[in-house]
């Protein structure tokens, strides 16, 4: 882990590479911000690819967003893009932010669903402007 981060950052970047290495199928993880920053990624993966998928992910949840809006269905939630060699997850965590996890195509979509529903529910309060400012300062 960087030497330059706080403990309650340091904390957080296990969490996302831990769910990385505990849940079956998921392959890569990242925390992307409202506005399409990178906060964080699981380890190994690479920035290019990380920073490629913080944009993807932040364009994803905005027109989910908008959808959601425009049809007065609520909150966007989660949204699933399948591929043929996986699939693709994303959801809000908060104020905007998103956590966003890549699978293999064996995964288990439900378990995947649930997994990252207990992440976002157990570590998404210690998001706050401060640890993403943080997170920001680092990743550049």
């Amino acid at each position: 882990m960087d030497n330059r981060l706080s403990e309650s950052a340091e904390n957080f970047t296990w969490l996302v590479s831990n769910f990385v290495a505990e849940v079956p199928g998921v392959e890569h993880a990242i925390v992307v911000s409202s506005d399409g920053l990178l906060l964080t990624a699981s380890q190994g993966f690479p920035d290019e690819h990380a920073e490629q998928l913080a944009a993807i992910a932040s364009g994803l949840q905005s027109l989910a967003e908008g959808t959601a809006r425009m049809f007065a269905k609520g909150d966007s939630e989660q949204l699933i893009l399948r591929m043929k060699r996986g699939f693709l997850f994303v959801m809000s965590i908060s104020d905007g932010s998103s956590l966003a996890v890549l699978t293999s195509r064996d995964a288990d979509m439900k378990i995947v669903a649930y997994q990252m529903t207990l992440l976002v529910e157990n570590a998404g309060h210690v998001l706050t402007p401060q640890l993403r400012s943080e997170l920001r300062e680092v990743v550049r």
